[in-house]
Parts: C-alpha cells; sequence; structure tokens
C-alpha cells in the first residue's frame, strides 16, 4: 500500500448530480452554446436530460435523425462558480467506454480558448491515451497495457504555469514543459462525445447506446504544493 503525502482539502468534489455545480447539456464551447457541433466531427447532441450524467455515469443514445443525444456537464455558468486556476491539481477515477465510436474526455475552456485535455480516449485505439494542451499547442499520446475498454483507470492533470503534467495511476507520463501560464483559468466540462467517422470510427449501424463512467473527481489548490492523492493499493 503506497499513501501520498498529506493534501489540503479538495476545493472541488464533484457531485454530478449537482445543480448548483454544473450546467447541464450546453457549453459554449459548441456553436452557439450547442446542441450540435459537426464542425469538430461529433454526431453529438446535447441533452440536459438527467439521465444522461446521473451518478456520474455520462450516456449517448442514437437518436432517429443520425445524430445522438449525449451527456455533458460544464461548471460554465453554473450557479457554483467554480473555475480551474493555474496550480490547480485535478485527480478523476474513470471506466472507460467500450463501444465504437465513443469518445469521453474530461477537459477545460474558457472564452473561446484556455483548453486542457485531462484525457480523451477512443476504443479503437483501445490502449492510448490522447492528452492536450491547446493553450500553449502540445501534445501526447500514451499507450500502457492498463488502458483498455471498460477499464478503470485513475488519472491525475496538474496545471503548472510552466508545465502540465499528467499521471497515469499514479506514474506521471508526461510533462510538456509549457505549462498554461500565470494567470490562466478555466470553467471544468465532463463529456461524452460520438465520432462521425473522419477521424476515428463512427458507431455501428446496429449501436444504439454507450456510457462511460466517472467515479470520482476533485481539484485541489494546495499553497503549499503538496501531492494530493487517495491510497493505491
Amino acid at each position: 500500500m503506497t499513501t501520498w503525502p498529506p493534501a489540503d482539502e479538495p476545493v472541488f468534489t464533484a457531485d454530478f448530480d449537482s445543480r448548483e455545480q454544473w450546467t447541464a447539456g450546453r457549453s459554449w464551447a459548441y456553436p452557439g452554446g450547442g446542441p450540435i457541433n459537426p464542425g469538430d466531427n461529433k454526431l453529438d447532441y446535447l441533452t440536459a436530460d438527467p439521465a444522461y450524467t446521473r451518478g456520474g455515469v455520462f450516456r449517448a443514445t442514437r437518436r432517429p435523425d443520425g445524430k445522438w443525444d449525449t451527456g455533458l456537464l460544464t461548471t460554465e455558468g453554473a450557479p457554483g462558480g467554480f473555475e480551474l486556476r493555474t496550480g490547480d491539481t485535478l485527480e478523476a477515477r474513470v471506466r472507460l467506454p467500450e463501444e465504437t465510436g465513443a469518445w469521453p474526455a474530461i477537459w477545460t475552456w474558457r472564452d473561446g480558448g484556455s483548453e486542457v485535455d485531462v484525457f480523451e480516449y477512443h476504443p479503437d485505439n483501445p490502449d492510448l491515451l490522447e492528452l492536450s494542451n491547446h493553450v500553449r499547442g502540445t501534445y501526447h499520446y500514451h499507450r500502457s497495457p492498463t488502458v483498455s475498454p471498460g477499464a478503470w483507470i485513475r488519472l491525475r492533470a496538474e496545471f503548472g504555469a510552466r508545465s502540465v503534467t499528467w499521471w497515469l495511476d499514479d506514474t506521471e507520463i508526461f510533462s510538456d514543459d509549457r505549462g498554461v501560464g500565470r494567470g490562466w483559468r478555466a470553467d471544468l466540462i465532463v463529456n461524452l462525445s460520438v465520432c462521425a467517422g473522419r477521424y476515428h470510427p463512427a458507431p455501428p449501424p446496429e449501436a444504439e447506446e454507450m456510457s462511460y463512467e466517472v467515479g470520482e473527481l476533485r481539484v485541489y489548490r494546495s499553497a503549499g504544493g503538496g501531492w494530493p492523492g487517495w491510497p493505491v493499493a
């Protein structure tokens, strides 16, 4: 058993059923706030129906028009007003989807930019995580035997001024040496998109539903710079 050093209490602990923390089914990261974003190769049709995000299970279901009702939550515009800041550390425990065409992500956004992807995943690349810092134009593709469709993984991202650093299951996997700058702040987005087929396969015709799960998500803001974390078996 390995235990990370003590840390401050989290400044944000996700309750995916909270209307105080989250805005459901719309974001200005999508044109006009949504509900569709075909320019980004997505079949998404955002819905505020809580059945698509309840308990941290993000779902998508096929619509008669060929698009997919999809679950998205963001702190953007939510009553709680939470924003990520430079120096924050985000931790999440995630069950990856199994269905072809699924495109889960935890990411940040604000005013047309400030995007950092804690992770993106596509089951057609079963062992690959996509990590990106769009603020400073860096990315990394990480392969691991612990990454596979249906697997539970733990992710950590530290949004440093000079470097964004990612961990997988408590192993550092990428530090971009670019960072987000001292004045960075951003809203948090958790969602399940559906691929339209340009870069990754679209769902097969017989597919009707897909999902992934975020079991825990916390954000720490430690003035002392200690490493937050939970025990690791």
